[in-house]
């Protein structure tokens, strides 16, 4: 075997390829459940974007159209790219990276200017630190070395 990264089609080859599989179902289920009534309270006010939707997933994480359309599309990049070792590592760690850039935009800008254009509140902020940290973790921590291989092969 070689010492690259095989490019292997299946989503869940390798434990790399199967954490971002679920990382990405997680961000889809996100995307679906941010447009349901009930699940996202004050449902009748969200917006396209902005910090005027007032409207919570879970009661917590302040949620607009735009906001679970890019959950939806980072869902559905992630299944993509979960695809190929390589792909999978570049989204687990590319994707944690952007949600540090996230996270310290949510800590700089004031919550109700209309520079909040996602919208972020401060149980986005923690949500995406976390998700920063997981994310790079583990995509580091899985893509350590170059083979890609599995552990045990079934």
């Amino acid at each position: 075997m070689s010492n690259t990264a095989p490019n292997r089609s299946s989503m869940t080859a390798t434990p790399l390829q199967t954490a971002a599989t679920v990382v990405a179902a997680v961000f889809l289920l996100v995307g679906v459940l941010g447009f349901v009534p009930g699940i996202t309270s004050d449902y009748d006010t969200m917006e396209f974007a902005g910090h005027e939707s007032e409207a919570k997933l879970l009661g917590i994480f302040q949620v607009s159209i735009l906001h679970n359309i890019v959950h939806l599309l980072f869902g559905l990049a992630g299944l993509a790219l979960a695809r190929s070792w390589s792909g999978a590592r570049a989204y687990l760690v590319g994707g944690g990276v952007i949600y540090a850039v996230l996270f310290v935009y949510g800590i700089v800008i004031d919550h109700d200017s209309s520079a909040n254009f996602v919208p972020l509140n401060g149980a986005d902020n923690v949500l995406h630190l976390l998700l920063a940290i997981g994310m790079i973790g583990i995509g580091l921590a899985l893509g350590r070395g170059t083979t890609g291989t599995r552990s045990r092969m079934t």
